[in-house]
């Protein structure tokens, strides 16, 4: 480690296994709930088990940006942390914060949660992922303010990069789209308008910002090549993200009220949205085969790959098989849905986490070039049942969707099946599912498993000549 405040990193990227720990065992109960109706009810109902699924998605994502940022920025702006302190007392806010959220949750009836929380006063909750109490949203918000403060301050008083830059926007696009969490009209269509302001754009727009930027970093220290040949790839990158992403917020406005035109731009826009993900993929396997050194931590190359070619097709792929209206008549709300989401979040998302967790915590336990190679083989053994049993389980969600489709919206007799009716004939899916969902399980034990190898890796090989002082 060149700078010791990046070590603040250490008990977020920790925390956030923990929830990713956490999301999968109840994924598990969501997906036993599917067929065995009544499984753990009424202690925990199936609309509490997918509220606490998803929040703990949201939260430990957040935590592996926040360390994330912490590792990067003070060695990318080559200066320590501008408050280290600061750092952990946010911290610990955010970790008391989330955690007394998922009981509150668990213990106590969401409506009996509002009243205690005083949601009356000021109303947000009871929406589709940004059910957290109003207290807790304000939590959020405080938590994020001061990250931003802490991270901006260290920046601006450092050296300036593109990865900062690109970092720090994405940061700033987060924290201000959460302000539409706090907006709650009347008006259902016009709440689904802007409340698309925060999933869509966080996920479709902002994080994609996020993403670059540590894949970037990632991918300068593991290749040895020219901090602005990345750079330059970073910069068309983003614009593509950002050029699809917003307007392709529309393919979310072709059913719930606003004008016919989002019917042509969603379509559009969001059928040019896998154009920045095949990107991230050519640029991850351009700088792999241009690289100046072999570096010893395997593990983190091979996540850092993984990422672009799974955001590509759970994001990129899976998205555009049903962003089109026209297509989307029929598909919205169905188990396609469901399939494209789960492999987007973890393509995109999960991956890039575990990519920097996979870099930075070896080097912050004292391993600069990595684990050990047996520690290694078991995280990749970890990488490939996490990364295999999520392919079968979007594949088994598509044909689930697609028979969900043909059975309930257009049979050509007029006799469509009814909700219930369909779910019982695609049980067979759900079934394959929740066995998929095991063996993802059984990758994530063997992923965590692996930090508990001792021993470090040896100096890196160089092949092509020196590396950058960045490298």
């Amino acid at each position: 480690m060149k700078y010791e405040s990046q070590r603040v990193a250490m008990p977020y990227f920790i925390f956030a296994l923990i929830l990713f720990a956490g999301q999968i065992v109840f994924g598990l109960i969501l997906g036993l709930q599917y067929v065995v109706g009544d499984f753990l009810f009424p202690e925990i109902p199936f609309n509490v088990a997918r509220m606490v699924h998803t929040n703990l998605l949201i939260v430990w994502l957040l935590f592996g940006f926040m360390g994330a940022t912490y590792y990067m920025v003070p060695e990318e702006s080559q200066t320590e942390l501008h408050s280290p302190l600061l750092a952990w007392i946010l911290f610990w806010v955010f970790a008391v914060a989330g955690t007394l959220t998922i009981l509150g949750y668990l213990l106590v009836d969401y409506a009996r949660l509002a009243e205690l929380t005083f949601n009356e006063y000021f109303p947000t909750m009871g929406r589709e992922f940004l059910e957290q109490p109003t207290i807790t949203k304000f939590g959020i918000l405080l938590v994020v303010g001061g990250f931003l403060y802490n991270v901006m301050m260290t920046a601006l008083k450092g050296r300036k990069t593109v990865v900062n830059i690109v970092l720090m926007t994405g940061l700033v696009g987060l924290a201000v789209l959460w302000l539409f969490a706090f907006y709650n009209p009347g008006n259902l269509a016009t709440d689904k308008y802007f409340w698309w302001f925060v999933i869509h754009l966080w996920v479709e727009g902002v994080w994609e910002l996020i993403m670059g930027a540590i894949l970037a970093y990632v991918l300068i220290k593991l290749t040895g090549v020219d901090r602005e040949v990345i750079e330059k790839w970073l910069y068309v990158i983003v614009a593509m993200a950002l050029i699809t992403g917003i307007i392709g917020t529309g393919h979310h406005f072709f059913w719930i009220g606003p004008p016919e035109y989002w019917l042509w731009l969603g379509s559009v826009f969001s059928a040019l949205e896998p154009l920045p993900f095949f990107m991230m993929v050519v640029f991850a396997f351009n700088m792999i085969n241009r690289r100046r050194r072999n570096h010893p931590n395997k593990a983190a190359l091979l996540w850092a790959m993984g990422t672009t070619v799974m955001a590509f097709l759970g994001a990129g792929v899976w998205g555009f098989l049903h962003t089109l209206a026209p297509v989307n008549w029929y598909t919205h709300g169905s188990q396609i849905t469901a399939a494209h989401g789960h492999m987007a979040f973890y393509g995109a998302y999960v991956m890039i986490v575990l990519t920097i967790i996979s870099y930075a915590v070896p080097i912050m336990r004292g391993r600069p070039y990595g684990n050990s190679n047996t520690a290694q083989i078991v995280e990749m053994w970890g990488f490939w049942l996490m990364t295999i049993s999520m392919v079968f389980i979007t594949l088994f969600l598509t044909a689930a969707g697609v028979l969900q489709v043909w059975l309930q919206r257009i049979p050509e007799s007029g006799d469509a099946l009814s909700f219930m009716a369909g779910q019982d004939q695609i049980a067979i899916f759900y079934w394959m599912r929740f066995v998929a969902g095991a063996f993802f399980m059984a990758g994530l034990v063997v992923y965590l498993g692996s930090f508990f190898i001792k021993g470090a890796a040896s100096p890196a090989e160089e092949v092509r000549g020196p590396a950058t002082a960045d490298a």
